[in-house]
């Protein structure tokens, strides 16, 4: 799976207060709300060892697990919505060890 870093685009942004570093992959990936549901696609933009951002045409619950296969790997992660800005969704992986 190829993951570049993260580079702001402009210089106006916003201080960058991340901890861990985001790669940007911008990979169709899978998110799955239970048992007995189908899958559904969404888009991963950019992700760390903490969390990702997301875009979904559908709305997303508030937690679900994900899966990113490519290039012989696959990431899957129990994530958590931490914000929503229309179809763009923070996650973070709330089966990794939280980095304080």
């Amino acid at each position: 799976m190829m993951i570049l870093p993260h580079e702001p685009h402009t210089k106006a942004m916003l201080k960058e207060r991340r901890k861990l570093r985001r790669y940007v992959i911008n990979r169709v990936a899978q998110y799955h709300c239970g048992l007995g549901t189908l899958p559904r696609a969404c888009m991963v933009t950019d992700i760390s060892e903490s969390g990702a951002r997301l875009y979904s045409e559908n709305d997303m619950p508030e937690t679900f697990t994900l899966s990113v296969t490519g290039d012989d790997a696959e990431i899957r992660h129990e994530c958590r919505v931490v914000w929503r800005l229309g179809g763009e969704y923070g996650v973070e992986f709330t089966d990794r060890r939280r980095l304080d």
